[in-house]
């Protein structure tokens, strides 16, 4: 099946465009999990078995950040790989890792994610050079999501500069992603951040068809209202993650109360976004 066909069935089938970040941070997590698995990999892989279970009803991919299982060291990997075994099958898996480099280790980087881990999508870092796409472009069922617009202050560094008579490096990199799009098995999707609603529009206009993966919403404040006034006209489908404003929502014994609470009060608020795709 073609990533596309996946994405929107998911979409469909779940009734939602939400999809929740696993960021597993030791120092959060709660200490109930913590007294009764007191190694660090088992209460994370513990922790996010928990997340799962209490927010797999309103969302329709999971993002676990590899950095957070790599922090676990030698293990990390794997409990990386048994977390994603757990997510349900009409989920998107997107693998945040945001690597990017020349093709011979990008080639290996393709093994992983989806040759080894068999992740759906993963998210890569295209400042190296658009080459350093290219070991991942080979396989219709999956996708990548590429780095254009970040949540996250630093886009002002670069990606909101002005490049090549463009209003942004960030428009002109989709416009090169869209132009590699038509040599590509694999989709190619961007990472669009939800906190420069007024930047969005351009980098929406130079790449029309891209899935979206788009961070932002609760944590680092990005708007819904504002991102439905500017996903309304754009022909690829979105995907709105949230990560720490979901899975560190709960406290004390009943954490994942607060888990599931949050993960469907995103759900509602992403609803008019969603009912697009529906």
């Amino acid at each position: 099946m073609e990533y596309t066909d996946k994405l929107l069935g998911a979409v469909q089938h779940n009734k939602t465009v939400l999809c929740v970040g696993l960021d597993p941070n030791p120092d959060l997590i709660p200490d109930s999990i913590k007294e009764d698995f007191p190694e660090a990999e088992r209460y994370v892989e513990q922790f996010c078995a928990e997340i799962i279970d209490a927010t797999q009803d309103y969302c329709c991919a999971y993002k676990p950040n590899l950095a957070f299982f790599e922090a676990l060291g030698p293990g990390g990997l794997n409990v990386y790989e048994r977390v994603t075994r757990r997510i349900p099958g009409d989920k998107i898996i997107i693998s945040d890792a945001k690597r990017g480099d020349i093709g011979s280790t990008a080639e290996q980087y393709k093994k992983a994610y989806f040759d080894r881990f068999d992740a759906d999508a993963v998210t890569l870092n295209p400042l190296m050079g658009f080459e350093t796409l290219d070991p991942f472009t080979g396989d219709s069922s999956r996708a990548i999501y590429s780095l254009v617009l970040t949540s996250n202050p630093g886009a002002n560094d670069l990606l909101l500069r002005r490049f090549e008579g463009r209003g942004s490096l960030a428009e002109y990199i989709a416009d090169q992603l869209r132009r590699k799009m038509e040599l590509s098995k694999t989709h190619i999707g961007m990472v669009v951040g939800a906190t420069y609603p007024a930047d969005i529009k351009g980098v929406l206009s130079a790449y029309p068809t891209a899935s979206l993966l788009i961070p932002g919403i609760g944590s680092q404040g990005g708007s819904t209202a504002d991102l439905y006034s500017i996903l309304a006209g754009h022909q690829g489908i979105p995907v709105v993650s949230s990560s720490r404003s979901i899975i560190y929502a709960g406290s004390g014994k009943n954490w994942k109360k607060g888990v599931a609470e949050s993960a469907g009060k995103m759900n509602r608020e992403l609803e008019k976004i969603s009912r697009l795709y529906i």
